[in-house]
């Protein structure tokens, strides 16, 4: 049944009916599925850059997949949204974080990605750029970690993610690797499941900015039927337990008329701390962000972070993690 779902929403010609994808947007559709709303204790939670009060999250879970899978409805401001798409373009595609044009020697040891393409206008360039992994490597062939195969997690990710984790209850998360996905329009991905890292209690925040995707959340085997959602700008999905192990993939992406990062939220400015000034500057300045805004227009950003190491553990292959049974 997942193939087949895949198949029918990745069709150009016919192009799919949408009626049946899940809609948090829509009332309607939150009696007709699985769904229910989960209420979050945030009276004493101060508001963090980037974020809409935490009082204003609308957080749903999907009661019938394995597992706990939570889908919170947009809950950064338009500033939120520009300061993530500049980083994932233009600071998390450098070096040394890998990516999967590295293979190819398209860009020069002296030179950045996204200055290439922004000089040079090179479109080409600019969408050969799929991926980018983050703190501990993601290995596409072994889909096993390595010690030896890791750089430094980028601390405003990790402050942003673990600001999300207490919210939600997460209290023991670490974000220790990340994969950067870039779409455009004629993207997909396949059908899969998470189970790289070995601690499948630790959740997986997957975080989306730019145009919207349908997202298949199947069950434990490809012969379940999946449910169709759409996942807009802004939207999170957290996946822990067996949801993880849940075949789920994105055969299609929609492009949209609304743009969920304009305008910029100027009370959002009074939160804004020094490590994240120089970013923000980007995206205060219309001639700045310009080329950001128009790559978001074509694509799709997705950020999922998740837990390495299991509870304790300081490295890798190490038998000091602690016992909590």
């Amino acid at each position: 049944m997942f193939k087949q779902s895949f198949k029918y929403y990745k069709s150009k010609n016919p192009p799919p009916n949408l009626d049946n994808v899940l809609d948090l947007n829509k009332s309607n559709d939150l009696t007709e599925f699985q769904i229910k709303k989960v209420s979050i204790k945030c009276e004493e939670r101060k508001k963090m850059f980037g974020f809409k009060h935490p009082k204003t999250w609308e957080v749903y879970e999907i009661v019938d997949t394995p597992g706990s899978l939570l889908f919170i409805r947009n809950p950064f401001t338009s500033i939120g949204q520009r300061y993530w798409t500049v980083k994932c373009l233009q600071d998390y595609s450098k070096k040394p974080n890998k990516t999967n044009i590295d293979a190819f020697n398209l860009v020069p040891e002296n030179k950045e990605w996204w200055e290439m393409c922004q000089n040079n206008n090179n479109v080409l360039l600019m969408n050969k750029l799929r991926w980018v992994t983050l703190g501990y490597h993601h290995n596409w062939d072994t889909k096993v970690y390595s010690e030896e195969d890791k750089g430094k997690f980028p601390k405003d990710l990790s402050d942003m993610t673990l600001y999300v984790a207490s919210i939600l209850g997460y209290t023991n998360f670490s974000p220790e690797a990340a994969i950067v996905n870039y779409y455009h329009m004629d993207s997909t991905l396949s059908g899969h499941t998470d189970h790289s890292e070995k601690d499948l209690e630790a959740p997986l925040f997957s975080f989306s900015f730019g145009q919207t995707a349908i997202f298949l959340l199947g069950g434990n085997t490809k012969d379940d039927k999946p449910t169709p959602i759409f996942i807009r700008s802004g939207d999170m999905v957290v996946m822990s337990k067996e949801s993880r192990l849940a075949y789920h993939g994105v055969p299609k992406i929609l492009q949209i008329d609304s743009r969920y990062w304009d305008p910029i939220d100027e009370n959002d400015l009074c939160y804004i701390g020094k490590d994240y000034r120089e970013v923000v500057n980007i995206c205060k300045d219309d001639a700045l962000w310009k080329p950001f805004g128009d790559y978001l227009t074509y694509s799709r950003i997705n950020i999922n972070v998740r837990q390495v190491l299991s509870r304790g553990q300081k490295r890798l292959n190490s038998e000091d993690a602690e016992d909590v049974t």
